[in-house]
Parts: structure tokens; sequence; C-alpha cells
């Protein structure tokens, strides 16, 4: 199995329904300015700037002047200096905020491989198998946000189950291993985000790098696809 350097990228998915809930309650709850830099904590600063907007949070505050008079171009109050009063944990839905995840990072199978006893995966051969097994090549390597340090420690969510990455990260691609299930060429694996398993998989992804959630997050949603969905 070798790393494919142009395979397609993983896809940060995007929820404008969880988004423009959480910026309701930020209203409701008394909040007036939103924290929207680091393009919008990696959800993207233009499409957040107008969703909270249309839930009637008044300011953004954002990273540099031509972010903000691009916004204010469009009837965004958007600002450079003050302090937010919107947790931005809250308004994107992040581990330990009890909201539904705004960003749902995922990549898809590419291959599967059979593995055997002594068999290893990745450069370096960090990892051999200790048993019979089916790996998949995955989308998404560490230039998209997957840490190099997630390689033998981390885990993904395939078919509603997390399983292991294994081996070290490549740039574009991982390995992870299906544990005796199998996984269909295409198939769906959810990193972080969504309502299953690996809704708040940030929260280990912080204990294995050393890395914030904010950190962890812009990285992943500035380097990936991202689509939104109602």
């Amino acid at each position: 199995m070798s790393s494919a350097t142009n395979s397609a990228l993983p896809r940060a998915v995007l929820s404008r329904a969880a988004l423009t809930t959480a910026a309701e309650a930020a209203v409701a709850a008394g909040g007036t300015c939103a924290d929207l830099r680091r393009d919008a904590w990696g959800h993207g600063v233009i499409e957040v700037a107008h969703a909270i907007a249309d839930a009637g949070i008044p300011q953004a505050l954002v990273d540099d002047e031509e972010i903000a008079l691009g916004l204010r171009s469009t009837g965004i109050d958007a600002v450079t200096a003050g302090a937010p009063d919107v947790d931005p944990y809250l308004l994107f839905g992040l581990p330990g905020s009890g909201r539904t995840p705004v960003m749902r990072l995922v990549g898809t199978v590419m291959s599967t491989k059979q593995l055997h006893p002594g068999d290893a995966v990745s450069y370096g051969y960090t990892h051999r198998a200790t048993a019979d097994t089916t790996v998949a090549l995955v989308t998404g390597g560490y230039a998209q946000g997957i840490v190099r340090a997630l390689g033998n420690h981390g885990r993904a969510e395939i078919d509603g189950a997390l399983r292991p990455i294994i081996g070290r990260v490549a740039m574009d691609v991982c390995v992870v291993d299906l544990e005796g299930a199998d996984a269909a060429e295409g198939t769906e694996v959810v990193y972080f985000g969504g309502t299953g398993p690996a809704r708040d998989a940030l929260a280990d992804w912080t204990r294995i790098t050393g890395l914030t959630v904010g950190e962890l997050i812009t990285v992943a949603g500035m380097s990936s696809g991202r689509e939104w969905q109602p």
C-alpha cells in the first residue's frame, strides 16, 4: 500500500443549523461580539460572520482590517480590537460545551489491504501487525491537520466504531486498522465531530498532541475542503 500524493482532501462538513442554534443561544445570554479570528476557527470567517449576524449577534472580532472592510461592505459590524463576549467553544460546539459540533472532519477509504503478523505499515515501520487484520488507506494526513502524533495513538470512526490510526501519518493519508471489520472504497471516515463516537475526539487529540482544541480545529478546517450543509 503506497501513499497517494494526489488523493482528495478530507472535508470539513459544517452544519449551519448547529451554528445558528448556538448563535441564537449566545444572543439570548446577552452575547454581543463573537471571536471570528483565525478564519473563524477554521470554519470560514465570511460564512460564520453572516450566520451569526442573521442570528442576531451584532459584532464580529476579526484578524485584520482587510477582512473587516470586506465584511463591513456587506453590512456586518466587524472590528479588529476589543474583547469578545461569546464563548467560541459554545458557538462552534467544541468538546466540553455540551453543544452539537458545527464541524465534522471526514475522510474517505481509498483502498483496503490484508495484513499478516509481522507486516508493517507506513514509512518507518512504526507499527507491525500482531495478527491477521485488514487496514484502510484513508484520505487525510498531517498537511490537513491529522497531526503526526496521532499515529499509533489516535482513532477514527468508521461505520459507527472507533478504529486505531496506525503507523506514521503521511502528508495526505493515514492508515486505519479495521480490527476484523471491512470497509468499502469510498466509505466515510470521521476524524472528529458529528453525532457518533468521534463527536468529541478533539478532546483526545489535545491529550495526545499537546495542542489546544482551537489550534487543532483551525488547522484542520483551513486545510480541508469546506462544505456547508443546512
